[in-house]
């Protein structure tokens, strides 16, 4: 059995018009939430083997601050494929993990995330910024993603304001 952890980035700013959206960085409430965040992953001994995260500015400091609030020991990889990417990238990425990594977490964006946490378990749920999903799905190997069985359990699902 594999766990996936599925993060929405933290509140982004919209402060600098003259950013692109790659180049937008967290505001306060953004700050705040993550490394809540991080706190409860590591409280609820659910710290990922690997976190696999979009180089997007905001999902970039979204991560770091998650793993300073856990902390999280993690192991990181950064790809600038998951930036507003469909659910099949993210399972690309995950399906490329070695098989002796148990949990794993992607840090992106959406529509892709939430289509993600409905493509794996069948249930929609709404993904706000920070939002954490935790699907354990029944797989021995992480390129199992792939297969049309393949169907997870959505076991968690946690909004920031839940950890207030």
């Amino acid at each position: 059995m594999k766990k996936l952890l599925i993060l929405r980035h933290a509140k982004s700013s919209w402060k600098e018009p003259s950013l692109s959206d790659f180049q937008r960085p967290l505001n306060k409430r953004g700050t705040e939430a993550a490394p809540r965040m991080g706190g409860w992953i590591a409280q609820n001994n659910l710290v990922p083997d690997t976190i696999v995260c979009s180089t997007a500015v905001r999902a970039q400091e979204t991560m770091a601050l998650v793993i300073e609030g856990g902390p999280l020991d993690s192991a990181c990889i950064s790809t600038e494929e998951l930036y507003l990417a469909p659910p099949q990238v993210y399972l690309e990425n995950l399906a490329q993990l070695p098989e002796a990594q148990t949990s794993a977490m992607v840090i992106g964006h959406n529509p892709g995330i939430e289509e993600l946490v409905y493509q794996l378990c069948g249930e929609y749920r709404v993904m706000p910024t920070c939002a954490l999903a935790v699907i354990d799905l029944q797989i021995a190997q992480w390129d199992e993603l792939f297969s049309a069985s393949v169907s997870g359990e959505l076991s968690r699902y946690i909004l920031v304001r839940d950890l207030e």
